[in-house]
């Protein structure tokens, strides 16, 4: 396990820059992260560079022993070139374009700035690229934070190219589209525009394509520099992006494909704050964790994600180091929750932990922003875990020498999530907390999912979820009939089928495409309200006996078994979840929204087919297995107590024990 940390030096005196870099050698980083919001110091006015900072800063931590890792600062243009160029400031979904003053002002499609990034990509490589302390490249900041979608006239233009690429002519795209709802017939690409500021909600088709075509525009965007960097700096130097897992606005998996690996920034207490009512539904408890450690399922569940991007190993590029300044209560971080985040990230495939930042911000917005030392160069509390961590080094990489075991996909389709995003049908129908119910119900059984693309390489795993493979086609019909075919085990989830690809409903019987592949069609479907449910009988053990919020009859076909009937009107008689044998594996269809405890009974029928071992993680608890060995992390302010095959364990709050089965 690396560790690294976030450096600014442009923020401080250069007599601070020595002591820093050896004070960060003693205390274990060897990486430190530099340069990704210095555009304005590293060229002050157009053509003009100012490397002499930039070099002495990059030799000063060489010569403490440091690696490096350089970030193209295009997250935050410099005023002389928006001052230049106005038309670089994107316009938000309410037609205003928004200043300059902060970061990620710019259009991703605007060409005068694809040039302007080139050519400091360029010249940052041209530079640094044969530096021997230089290991690697992070392409600017965070794409999709604050701001992801723009409506300017270029994006007009560039959608409206980018449909002519997509669709053979204007009559295909009416086809798909179905514009003739409304009259929204178009005769001209020239009349297309993005799909805001409408009097009433606009087609669900045209929004759809108009965020892929956003999405798109960062993954070009991205691409631009990575050409730029790699036609100066050497194969063995690495080229990535630092994502912020829990964003959706932008399709990760084509954002990774041409990275070296993923790298993604973690702030737990944050992400517990204000991430959980994005991911738990709205009528479930919240586990109780300490009020500093964050909610490791919901990172535990951006780690997998970010993992699943290219089914390899990855980086946290920014972890939190004490309070932070963007979320409702920012709370002070006690002793031990950084090594906490630093254990379970490594035990998560992270291959290396940046830490942000060395020092807190003196000005800007992130003064209230902790470090792993104060403002004024005391050590603050994450510095002290931090050498908890450095003394640790070998008990960590020992117990992550084994190579991480995942028997298990969770399909994401981001397309399938904005759809369901802009037509949940159900209040609260959210893909992501569909797929989290199930993540959950994974690790509450020991069992540690990749959450990966349908287009993923599917070869190694021994069952497949697909909670809510809403849009779907032909062709994911022959991957997941393929998958089974060779022995995998499916589980497709309620809503499945329900609409093609350009988000329009199927004309096939539900659920679609998958019809075949599930054995049973669905008759009928019910959205519940608050309150009411319905019955069921399962022949599954503890399977808790009904049904909320999303409910769907289900026929079987010749050859189909039902694992669960409704018992009572208006589906008396009607299966709730069927299983089919189907090639050498099975199918499960699951036409219901499972609470927790439901996916769980699931999960463990699914495990069992397959002879896959589980355990029962009680709740606050979170484990990993390497090997023969688990790791059983406490996130709670409670000891736990936990059972395994070799015996009984008392795992002491906010603290971890290594179990050797």
């Amino acid at each position: 396990m690396k560790l690294g940390v976030c450096y600014y030096p442009e923020h401080w005196s250069e007599n601070n820059w020595e002591t820093d870099a050896k004070e960060m050698h003693t205390a274990g980083i060897s990486i430190v992260r530099i340069a990704e919001f210095a555009w304005a110091k590293m060229e002050p006015e157009e053509g003009k560079y100012t490397w002499d900072w930039l070099d002495r800063s990059v030799d000063t931590l060489a010569s403490a022993g440091h690696q490096i890792v350089l970030c193209t600062p295009t997250a935050a243009p410099p005023a002389w070139m928006i001052e230049a160029h106005p038309d670089i400031l994107p316009v938000d979904e309410d037609g205003r374009r928004r200043r300059f003053g902060s970061r990620r002002h710019y259009c991703p499609n605007n060409k005068t700035y694809h040039e302007y990034s080139k050519r400091i990509a360029e010249a940052m490589a041209k530079r640094y690229g044969n530096h021997s302390a230089v290991i690697g490249w992070q392409i600017d900041n965070e794409f999709g934070c604050y701001f992801a979608r723009c409506y300017c006239d270029i994006c007009t233009k560039e959608f409206q190219h980018w449909l002519q690429r997509k669709y053979a002519s204007l009559d295909e795209l009416n086809e798909r589209w179905g514009t003739i709802f409304w009259s929204q017939t178009y005769d001209k690409w020239s009349q297309i525009e993005p799909y805001n500021l409408t009097v009433a909600e606009p087609n669900p088709s045209h929004v759809l394509d108009y965020y892929r075509f956003a999405s798109d525009s960062w993954a070009s965007y991205q691409q631009i520099q990575i050409d730029a960097l790699r036609e100066s700096i050497p194969s063995a130097q690495f080229v990535t992006h630092n994502i912020i897992a829990s964003q959706t606005t932008i399709d990760y998996h084509d954002l990774a494909r041409d990275l070296d690996f993923v790298a993604w920034d973690s702030y737990p207490t944050g992400y517990a704050e204000m991430g959980s009512q994005d991911i738990y539904a709205p009528d479930e408890q919240v586990p109780a964790y300490a009020h500093d450690t964050g909610d490791p399922l919901l990172i535990g569940f951006f780690h997998s994600l970010t993992r699943g991007l290219k089914q390899a190993p990855y980086w946290i590029m920014e972890q939190q180091t004490g309070a932070i300044n963007w979320s409702l209560y920012n709370t002070g971080v006690r002793p031990g929750a950084l090594r906490l985040w630093a254990w379970q990230a490594a035990a998560s495939g992270a291959e290396a932990t940046v830490f942000f930042r060395w020092k807190a911000s003196r000005f800007g917005l992130e003064q209230h922003h902790a470090g792993l030392r104060n403002h004024d160069g005391s050590t603050d509390t994450g510095y002290d875990d931090l050498l908890t961590i450095k003394s640790e080094r070998d008990k960590l990489d020992d117990f992550i020498a084994q190579p991480l075991q995942t028997d298990i996909g969770i399909l994401l389709d981001y397309s399938t999530l904005w759809a369901l995003e802009m037509q949940p049908h159900r209040k609260d129908f959210a893909y992501l907390k569909h797929l989290f119910v199930f993540y959950r119900a994974c690790k509450a059984l020991g069992l540690e999912p990749d959450i990966i693309s349908p287009q993923a390489d599917l070869s190694h795993y021994k069952i497949l979820l697909a909670p809510s493979a809403f849009l779907a086609d032909e062709a994911l019909a022959q991957t997941l009939t393929d998958f089974t075919s060779q022995g995998g085990n499916l589980m497709l989830g309620a809503r499945s089928g329900f609409k093609d690809l350009h988000n329009v409903v199927t004309e096939e019987p539900l659920p679609g495409a998958l019809r075949d592949l599930a054995g049973a069609r669905v008759a009928k479907w019910h959205a519940l309200p608050p309150k009411v449910s319905y019955s069921l009988q399962s022949e599954i053990a503890d399977f808790e006996p009904d049904v909320t919020f999303w409910a769907e009859a289900l026929e079987p076909a010749a050859g189909t078994r039902s694992l669960a009937n409704y018992s009572t009107a208006p589906f008396d008689g009607l299966a709730a979840i069927t299983e089919k044998t189907h090639g050498n594996g099975k199918v499960i269809y699951c036409g219901i929204y499972p609470r927790l405890a439901q996916a769980v009974v699931l999960m463990r029928h699914l495990a069992a087919s397959h002879a896959i071992p589980v355990l029962d993680i009680p709740s606050g608890l979170a484990v990993f297995q390497r090997g023969t060995k688990l790791l059983a992390m406490n996130f709670t302010e409670e000891p736990i107590a936990f059972s395994t095959k070799s015996g009984e364990y008392s795992i002491s709050a906010r603290n971890f024990t290594i179990i050797t089965e």
